[in-house]
């Protein structure tokens, strides 16, 4: 297959060209209450070829490897009559290699009867819990061969397996509806999918006692965030604003983020690697074969950096960092996050509680939206803070705020960071992109919180 790859990318009038092939195979295994809605396996494989001719990318994808060099010519005459200004692609060093993961307990090597015999048990202990009504579970594995060649002598054979699973229970009682989840994942470990069984009993716990819990009275508050929390906070209210594509295209968000700025105290620190072992962010070489290094966004509460393609970089006059990712060859690569988190501070959760004499402790997420530097989040969990100590749980409460203005009012930072690697990422039609984010506990001064 190298050499049809390789030789199909030859003598064509393109300033660059690229392909991508791949073979996957995934499971899915979907309840609703006591319905198996789905249980699956399925096989694919395909690819892409993006073209760079005069400024502008020729993009086609395809289901077979048949008349390859044509697919090529198809994308470069794309490219022709797009017609933009002329754009130079970040020189990078070819690259030759082949990155195969290795795995202790494989989940896509693991019998579907297994894996549904699992999800079995926790469905019924989840359904089986006083004043529960239904669950929804979703869980997926996946397994992905990429094989990347381009006109400059790149060819990268890497594995790509990933795992996620997300578990809730939804109360009912008297005509009011709660629920609670946890999701998790992994690079395809199955271990981290079992043993699972407390959790479940614990998040049906949870949702019933929601039922009777109280709502926070709106306000302002010092907040303390979990790790799940803060995490989401770090990659959907300023991971996403630190993807070049998305500053070079939007003039206000560049005169926002310039480097050098100060957004936070000198004990914050943000920072994107794909090179942390064993996450479902990590991989060695995206989608355009750069290899991925650790990016400082935030350090010491500086903006140091931001996530670029060997375009973006080009364009921006800064380095490629190699976050240049597409969910599957039907798409072309931009710019993504991979592990993006807070890095530990020296606080313990003890210290961030003693001085609050009224605020509110939020965990896990519900939901939640962002919209440019504004954003709006849901926790799964809250309870309020009292003299220094956790009391009474809430009902979900929302946060909202802008996101430089909390970065600022970041006044403490934990000593115990913790990755959450559940649900997926977001953008440009493609999702779900596998990630992870992460966070120590952090305490918010200031931080609007809805309720009644």
């Amino acid at each position: 297959m190298r050499d049809q790859l390789v030789d199909a990318l030859r003598g064509h009038d393109a300033d660059y060209v690229e392909t991508r092939f791949e073979e996957s195979h995934n499971t899915n295994i979907v309840y609703k209450g006591k319905s198996l809605e789905e249980i699956s396996r399925a096989r694919s494989s395909g690819g892409s070829i993006r073209a760079l001719v005069q400024g502008s990318w020729g993009f086609v994808s395809f289901d077979g490897l048949e008349d390859l060099a044509d697919k090529v010519v198809l994308a470069v005459e794309e490219a022709r009559l797009a017609g933009r200004e002329p754009l130079d692609l970040f020189p990078t060093e070819p690259v030759v290699d082949i990155v195969t993961p290795q795995l202790r307990q494989d989940a896509a090597a693991m019998p579907l009867a297994v894996k549904k015999e699992l999800l079995d048990e926790y469905n019924d202990i989840i359904l089986s819990s006083p004043k529960i009504q239904s669950s929804r579970i979703i869980y997926r594995d996946a397994r992905r061969k990429v094989i990347f060649a381009n006109s400059e002598g790149s060819y990268i054979e890497q594995d790509r397996p990933d795992l996620s699973l997300r578990l809730t229970a939804i109360a009912r009682e008297d005509g009011e509806v709660q629920q609670a989840g946890i999701s998790l994942g992994s690079n395809c470990e199955f271990s981290a999918v079992e043993g699972l069984h407390e959790q479940a009993r614990e998040i049906a716990k949870r949702a019933a006692a929601l039922l009777v819990a109280p709502q926070a009275k709106g306000g302002e508050y010092t907040v303390i965030l979990d790790p799940i929390l803060a995490g989401l906070f770090a990659h959907e209210a300023f991971g996403h604003l630190s993807e070049a594509d998305f500053v070079y295209q939007n003039e206000n968000l560049r005169q926002i983020m310039v480097l050098g700025k100060r957004f936070g105290g000198k004990h914050l620190n943000i920072v994107d690697d794909a090179t942390i072992p064993d996450l479902r962010g990590s991989y060695k070489y995206d989608d355009e074969g750069t290899p991925t290094r650790k990016t400082y966004l935030i350090r010491e509460g500086i903006l140091e950096g931001r996530l670029h393609s060997r375009e973006t970089a080009a364009r921006m006059g800064e380095r490629p960092t190699g976050n240049a990712r597409a969910v599957n060859y039907r798409f072309p690569p931009i710019v993504r996050m991979t592990n993006t988190f807070i890095e530990p501070g020296d606080a313990s959760f003890e210290d961030m509680l003693a001085d609050i004499k009224e605020g509110v402790y939020a965990r896990d997420w519900y939901g939640g939206t962002t919209s440019l530097e504004m954003f709006t989040f849901s926790a799964g969990e809250a309870y309020m803070i009292r003299q220094g100590r956790l009391a009474e749980l809430l009902r979900p409460v929302v946060l909202t705020g802008n996101v430089f203005a909390t970065l600022e009012n970041i006044d403490a930072i934990g000593n115990d960071l913790e990755m959450n690697q559940g649900g997926g990422c977001g953008k440009g039609g493609q999702y779900p992109l596998p990630v992870s984010n992460g966070s120590p506990h952090i305490r918010i001064r200031h931080c609007v919180v809805g309720g009644r």
